[in-house]
């Protein structure tokens, strides 16, 4: 078994669409006019479900978080501190809501939070190194 990807389900499909592609540059894998979209970022399939279609698909009704959801972050790396401060700037300007301004952490990690339109919290963070020597 493997990682294929990873979804949420959502609200308002078209925010959202709008706020993963316009925002923070995921492509669409599929047509928008679909109750699941698919998106991809950097080699990882990334979905997005409508909650009621899938309510209707399983038969079932669920609950879900309103406002922040503290549940999961979704983490997107950058290669340097700079870039960390950039971004976040530049995702706010576009509507994003701050969470937490970016932060050089004791461990060396600068980083900062952010939501996105339906309140799922989204990291961006650096170690100053390009993606690949991060972990060297």
């Amino acid at each position: 078994m493997r990682l294929d990807g990873f979804g949420l389900f959502v609200e308002n499909m078209e925010n959202m669409i709008k706020f993963y592609r316009d925002v923070l540059g995921f492509e669409i894998k599929e047509d928008l006019d679909t109750s699941n979209v698919y998106l991809k970022k950097d080699g990882t399939l990334f979905l997005l479900y409508g909650r009621k279609d899938f309510e209707k698909m399983t038969n079932r009704k669920y609950e879900y978080v309103k406002g922040l959801n503290g549940h999961f972050e979704l983490a997107l790396y950058v290669d340097s501190f700079d870039e960390v401060d950039d971004t976040y700037n530049r995702i706010i300007k576009q509507g994003a809501k701050p969470i937490l301004e970016p932060t050089t952490e004791p461990w060396g990690q600068r980083t900062c939070y952010i939501a996105d339109p339906e309140g799922n919290l989204i990291e961006i963070g650096s170690w100053n190194k390009k993606f690949e020597e991060k972990d060297e």
